[in-house]
């Protein structure tokens, strides 16, 4: 089962007041969970990623056991903590500014 914790208004989108849980098929990675997620609250596509491309969104950030992972390989396994429920996988607004 892996631990999802979303921001605030994707939260809002997906009536959850906590983080979500997932089953996801084959190996655990960005991808699978993203498409797993999806695939749970349509209402997120095009939110967390291009709904053409599947590529990120250039304001969303990965993080999976305090480490950004955002621009690794999104078909990398991710850390075992995260699979085995352990530690969540976490998707974070950016901002940027100057």
């Amino acid at each position: 089962m892996i631990r999802v914790v979303l921001p605030a208004h994707l939260k809002t989108l997906v009536n959850e007041r906590s983080e979500v849980q997932l089953e996801v098929d084959g190996v655990a990675s960005q991808r699978s969970v993203v498409d797993a997620l999806e695939g749970r609250y349509p209402v997120l596509l095009g939110t967390i990623r291009d709904p053409t491309t599947k590529r990120r969104r250039p304001f969303v950030r990965f993080y999976a056991c305090e480490e950004d992972i955002s621009h690794d390989d999104p078909e990398a396994p991710l850390p075992a903590a995260v699979v085995s429920g352990d530690e969540p996988f976490f998707v974070i607004g950016a901002m940027a500014g100057g």
